[in-house]
């Protein structure tokens, strides 16, 4: 007992702390013991590494939810791309045997074993699928927009009468080159348009009667003449299918038909091949 005397007589000693303020008041005089400083210097300490730690844990947690914003944000917005590419892929692979875009469906869907998404490799196949599917939808306006200008089925429900070529002309017995078919049809028959197109000439004429001539784009034009009434004028847009005349016997005729040519480039062509392909699709 007599050994910690000494050591607690330092430690209950006194230290006198003297506040001295720069005006003339008189100073402020504190005495702590010396235990009792030490202790306080501890909590102080203590106090700061722990201050300093929290800060450190707040940062940490900020950036770490910072992060995780932009990486939820960068998943949202991919699979929202993924949900397009895989609506993209069920209406493209009716129309085209391509490389299909299931890896990437393939690459969200993969479950690592920690659980996360290579997105670095899920972005490099949206991309190369995004430009896939660019150019799929270009081709498919350029491919949709030609099939909608090519001529295409019967413009009138009837028969053949007469061909595309070299004929005898039944009004005046001479052989002639005939350009484009008679369709024969009870008078007042609808004719319809074979394709899109708009309407350039819509009159009446001494040899061919009341005639339509409709220009499709892509150099093809279709004529439709001897008609009893015509149903579309100059510059409206007409499309496939739509009625656009009845039949007639106008003109130089010996009876109800529709005279139909089909030209290219501006030349008359063989309009039965154009018949004959929408008949044997059907």
């Amino acid at each position: 007992m007599h050994k910690f005397r000494p050591l607690l007589k330092k430690l209950l000693t006194p230290i006198t702390i003297m506040l001295i303020p720069h005006s003339r008041t008189s100073s402020i005089n504190f005495k702590i013991p010396t235990a009792v400083l030490g202790m306080m210097l501890v909590f102080v300490c203590i106090g700061i590494v722990y201050t300093i730690s929290l800060t450190t844990h707040l940062v940490d947690y900020y950036l770490m939810k910072k992060k995780y914003a932009q990486m939820n944000g960068q998943i949202q917005s991919m699979q929202t791309t993924v949900r397009s590419l895989k609506q993209s892929e069920e209406e493209f692979k009716q129309l085209f045997s391509l490389k299909s875009k299931k890896q990437v469906l393939d690459a969200v869907k993969k479950d690592d074993s920690d659980g996360s998404i290579d997105l670095e490799e899920l972005q490099r196949h949206i991309n190369e699928s995004l430009k896939s599917v660019a150019e799929i939808k270009r081709y498919l306006v350029k491919e949709k927009d030609l099939y909608r200008s090519t001529p295409s089925g019967w413009p009138v429900t009837g028969r053949i009468s007469s061909g595309f070529g070299e004929r005898i002309h039944p009004q005046t017995g001479k052989k002639q080159f005939h350009t484009g078919l008679d369709l024969s049809a009870a008078s007042g028959t609808p004719v319809h348009a074979t394709a899109d197109g708009i309407v350039s000439v819509a009159d009446r004429t001494n040899g061919s009667g009341n005639v339509l001539v409709i220009e499709h784009g892509h150099g093809f034009r279709t004529v439709y003449a001897h008609n009893s009434r015509l149903d579309v004028k100059v510059g409206q847009t007409v499309e496939r299918g739509q009625i656009i005349a009845s039949t007639g016997s106008t003109g130089n005729s010996t009876g109800p038909h529709v005279h139909y040519e089909v030209w290219k480039q501006g030349h008359y062509i063989n309009p039965t091949a154009f018949i004959l392909e929408r008949t044997s699709k059907n």
